[in-house]
């Protein structure tokens, strides 16, 4: 037997009503707002990191770089190969990072006359414009085992004699 229900009795009022239910689509809708705004987030986040990330690379290239050309090899007055003066950079392009370039200028400690100050600045084109960061960084007066290598070996190139006064 079936049992009707009577207008006016609980039994008549089974589900939800439309105010609830737009009570709940409401609070979904501002839940996935706030997960979307979340994500959004979350992806600038990680597109600054990666580029900060590769900004830090290229400087870390820079120094690389510097440490290993800054002072050329010379002859000392005994024949022995020893770094030069340290040769300021114009412009020079970084391999491996197109559109990259850096400049130098180096000033020796007057207290430590092997340490010197290298001011770098480095240059980048982005959406057409041309951006600029300085830094410095304090290197020594020494020639790293790779470049002497990279002179004897794979260029063929002896020392330079240093020259007089230096």
């Amino acid at each position: 037997m079936k049992l009707h229900a009577i207008p006016g009795t609980r039994a008549g009022r089974r589900g939800f009503t439309l105010i609830e239910v737009v009570l709940a689509m409401f609070v979904l809708l501002i839940g996935m707002t706030a997960i979307l705004g979340l994500l959004s987030f979350g992806a600038a986040l990680s597109r600054t990191a990666a580029l900060r990330g590769g900004a830090a690379n290229a400087i870390e290239a820079v120094v690389i770089d510097l440490e290993e050309t800054l002072f050329p090899l010379e002859l000392d007055e005994d024949g022995d190969e020893v770094a030069g003066e340290p040769v300021d950079v114009k412009d020079k392009a970084m391999p491996g990072y197109p559109g990259l370039t850096y400049s130098t200028h180096s000033s020796q400690n007057p207290e430590n006359p092997l340490e010197y100050r290298v001011d770098v600045e480095v240059n980048w084109a982005v959406g057409g414009t041309t951006r600029a960061k300085r830094f410095t960084t304090l290197l020594l007066r020494e020639v790293p085992f790779g470049e002497r290598l990279r002179e004897r070996v794979v260029e063929g190139r002896a020392p330079k004699k240093r020259a007089e006064g230096g």
